[in-house]
């Protein structure tokens, strides 16, 4: 594997409180030195590749602990392929598949099968999780050590909540046995059945049935209850409403083991974009009123909410072309994350440029206890490097990824992915995939 050489970058590695313009040097595909003046002892190393990062910083390639590959079963929304390509122009040089797949992700023949395609048909690393309960279906639970032992990282019945809070609560022990963390959709169905965006003025006056805050606020309540029971590790993934917000900072206040995460498209949008009945806007949980998105800000902000993830969720445009009540909710969100974050977060002073690396990078890797997320001498060489003042124009159609369904199509934002390198190797460059 070639030496690789970036000059003149602003290294920003959260993990190791690093801030400064430096130079990195890689080899064997791994992070072999960060300092100043590399370029004049290695330039003419044998075969050496130097990538030029002025005006840019250089960090950590992004972790994204909440995706959406759709392989195996639904290979004509996504791949393992696609969704890989498309992660790496976005900067994201790890991802965790969620379990909803058919089948269900809750054996080791499943989790075999991805992590085995993975080797050959990915160009990021891919990890996997497998589901809370058999089927998902919240009734029995699934053989933990033998997915652990699979090579799971987390367990989660995303997509659905386990409704039964006994069932919850042994499965919260079981995986406590294990160390085994969960992440957990939050929702009581018996409060959001049936509906189709969020319940409030927008809802109404469109006509669409509602999905109240409540439904999340109680099933977060509900869950905060059973950790401080167990004990046991939770985290709350795409967190949308205030009352959830409110709760889990006042759990974390009470040290619970607790963390959280929210998606760019909940806090960059409300339910205005729902406006003229855009289904390309319709998500679960879904994009709540302004005062939500201004609480969840806030969460990002004073650290309730310390990891962004994306909850990428690829559709075809005919399923999208449809009623809003038969579309099915979900976006993509891998190549529009960072003009997001950028564009929404750091250039409107909700977080500093290294606070919003950190929730990217050392954060959701602690998590999940992921060897992931830092530039520390001997890691692997996964960097992601970008320019946070370059434009982009959004357009769906030039996606890597199969699914077209952003509502994000034709913004401009600021934030543009020029390299993304993953154990050593050149996976984009100047903005454009390596064939």
């Amino acid at each position: 594997m070639k030496k690789l050489l970036i000059i003149n970058g602003r290294i920003i590695d959260p993990a190791n409180k690093k801030d400064l313009k430096a130079d990195i040097l890689v080899k064997d595909g791994k992070i072999a030195q960060i300092g100043k003046g590399l370029e004049k002892k290695h330039k003419t190393d044998e075969g050496i590749e130097i990538i030029d990062a002025k005006n840019k910083v250089v960090c950590p390639g992004f972790v994204d602990i909440h995706v959406h590959l759709r392989e195996p079963g639904r290979e004509d929304k996504e791949t393992i392929k696609t969704a890989s390509r498309a992660a790496a122009k976005g900067g994201i040089t790890s991802v965790v598949a969620m379990p909803n797949t058919s089948p269900v992700g809750d054996n080791q023949a499943v989790l075999e099968y991805i992590l085995s395609k993975a080797k050959t048909d990915s160009v990021v690393n891919i990890f996997v999780s497998g589901s809370i309960t058999k089927g998902e279906t919240g009734k029995e639970i699934s053989e933990i050590w033998e997915l652990q032992q699979t090579g799971a990282v987390v367990v989660t019945d995303d997509g659905f909540d386990i409704q039964n809070i006994d069932v919850y609560r042994k499965a919260m022990q079981y995986c406590k046995t294990y160390d085994m963390p969960i992440l957990s959709h939050t929702e009581d169905k018996d409060l959001s059945k049936d509906g189709q965006m969020h319940e409030g003025a927008v809802s109404s006056m469109l006509g669409l049935k509602g999905i109240p805050a409540c439904a999340e606020d109680a099933a977060t309540a509900r869950i905060i209850c059973l950790v401080e029971d167990t004990g046991h590790q939770m985290h709350f993934t795409h967190v949308s409403s205030k009352g959830s917000v409110d709760l889990i900072r006042l759990a974390k206040s009470k040290k619970l083991n607790i963390t959280a995460d929210v998606t760019p498209h909940h806090f960059s949008l409300t339910d205005e974009a729902i406006n003229n009945y855009d289904t390309y806007a319709k998500v679960n949980p879904p994009l709540r009123s302004e005062d939500h998105r201004k609480a969840l800000l806030k969460g990002l902000k004073d650290g309730t909410i310390s990891v962004i993830a994306t909850d990428h969720a690829p559709h075809l445009w005919t399923e999208k072309e449809r009623e809003f009540d038969q579309a099915p909710p979900g976006i993509v969100g891998f190549e529009t994350m960072l003009p997001l974050v950028i564009s929404n977060l750091v250039d409107k002073k909700v977080l500093s440029m290294k606070e919003a690396i950190a929730k990217m990078t050392v954060n959701p890797s602690k998590i999940l206890k992921l060897k992931k997320g830092t530039l520390s001498k001997g890691a692997d060489a996964d960097i992601t490097i970008f320019d946070p003042k370059a434009k982009v124009k959004i357009d769906r159609t030039k996606f890597e990824s199969k699914g077209q369904n952003s509502p994000f199509h034709g913004m401009t934002l600021n934030g543009v992915v020029t390299e993304t390198i993953v154990n050593g190797k050149i996976i984009v460059r100047d903005g454009e995939l390596v064939e």
